[in-house]
């Protein structure tokens, strides 16, 4: 599912007015990857990445950042792809108010933090069904995107396996638009 979401428009709707992104780049977790938080089982924080498909799993890591999961496997099965980057459709000024600072359009949402920052998501929306959720859901995109695939950044369990995916020649791609796999 992480590459199927290369394309997919993020929507969130917040005090009347949506913000939109284009997803451009994401990183696929699985059942029995050792980089994965499903990987040792479900817990009480890992529970939603277990839930059905389509569903948000948001953690906060290193004490500092929220992070936006879309769960990708059947209910009981713990698998995800986190939402590593979006390009900014709509809701810019929006953004860089919840950025609170100067920044290009294409960095608004470039990092997972980032995303979570720019699109105001933290804990409410654990769990969250993105396919009906009256504040935060997923739309087909419009475009058609070459999609490049890499090793997963900033890992050092199973670090080697090509599991990012990213929208080619996006500027709001986080990583290094090409690692070796």
């Amino acid at each position: 599912m992480a590459r199927a979401l290369i394309g997919t428009l993020l929507v969130r709707e917040r005090e009347g007015e949506l913000l939109v992104g284009r997803i451009v780049e994401t990183e696929a977790y699985l059942p029995h990857d050792p980089a994965s938080h499903a990987f040792r089982g479900e817990t009480s924080r890992n529970r939603a990445m277990f839930g059905h498909p389509l569903h948000a799993y948001v953690y906060f890591v290193y004490g500092a950042n929220w992070c936006l999961n879309i769960t990708s496997e059947a209910h009981g099965i713990g698998a995800a792809a986190l939402v590593r980057a979006c390009e900014p459709v709509a809701g810019l000024t929006t953004m860089h108010a919840l950025r609170g600072r100067t920044l290009p359009d294409r960095e608004l949402a470039r990092g997972p933090g980032n995303v979570c920052r720019a699109f105001a998501i933290g804990p409410a929306f654990d769990g969250a069904d993105l396919e009906c959720d009256p504040a935060l859901w997923l739309a087909r995109g419009d475009r058609p995107v070459e999609i490049g695939t890499s090793v997963r950044i900033g890992l050092t369990k199973a670090a080697e396996m090509p599991l990012r995916f990213y929208a080619r020649g996006s500027r709001s791609v986080s990583g290094p638009r090409a690692l070796s796999p």
